[in-house]
């Protein structure tokens, strides 16, 4: 703030041009930071090859809202709190319902974006053949049999003509049992806030007015 100026000038004229200044840097500067954190907290997420859908989760709310101030702030946040966490620190999934967890394979197609479970086989008429472990395969298996694999590496029901010839049919594996899954911390949340925390104060003062504007 410079009030040189002020001994030839309006002193309370003075004040306001660097109040308002003050506010537009402040505001602009945290927008500046909001928006890099998000957008590279967006970055980590597609970067773990987790997709555009989960990364845009993150967003970025500034205040106040519609206007500047010198108090003006920035809120980061995601709409999927749950598996952001779980990726942002590790942790260990376990079975709610029964001994295993069902990993699906490649096989498992998608419906509403989300991967099918074994119950919507169920629910769809396709039985699942269990496939104990064995050996040094110590993973148990969720299997259909009779069906037959694309050259595009899909899985499909095989035709009733396919079944009496049984030419192409296969068993194709659908899921894999394990007793737990343990997801490894794939984002750094918090070093990446803190490196944006650092930048605030040179962004504001960069976004600072040039003294000709506030005259």
């Amino acid at each position: 703030m410079r009030l040189t100026a002020a001994i030839q000038g309006n002193l309370k004229a003075m004040m306001a041009a660097e109040v308002k200044a003050a506010e537009q840097a402040v505001s602009s500067g945290v927008k500046q930071a909001t928006d890099g954190l998000k957008n590279e907290l967006r970055g980590q997420v597609t970067g773990a090859g987790l997709g555009e859908r989960l990364a845009k989760s993150w967003r970025g709310d500034l205040y106040p809202k519609g206007g500047m101030s010198i108090n003006a702030a920035g809120f980061i946040y995601t709409k999927a709190p749950e598996i952001i966490g779980a990726f942002a620190y590790g942790t260990t999934i376990r079975s709610k319902r029964g001994r295993f967890l069902a990993i699906p394979t490649q096989y498992v197609t998608r419906r509403e974006n989300k991967k099918l479970t074994p119950a919507d086989f169920a629910e769809a008429g396709i039985p699942l053949r269990y496939v104990p472990p064995k050996g040094a395969r110590r993973v148990g298996l969720l299997v259909v049999d009779d069906f037959r694999v694309t050259s595009k590496g899909k899985a499909r029901v095989a035709s009733d003509r396919a079944k009496k010839t049984g030419r192409g049919l296969t068993t194709v594996v659908m899921f894999i049992l394990v007793p737990q899954a343990t997801l490894k911390k794939r984002f750094d949340i918090d070093s990446v806030a803190q490196k944006w925390i650092d930048r605030l104060p040179k962004l504001v003062v960069s976004s600072w007015p040039d003294e000709k504007e506030k005259v």
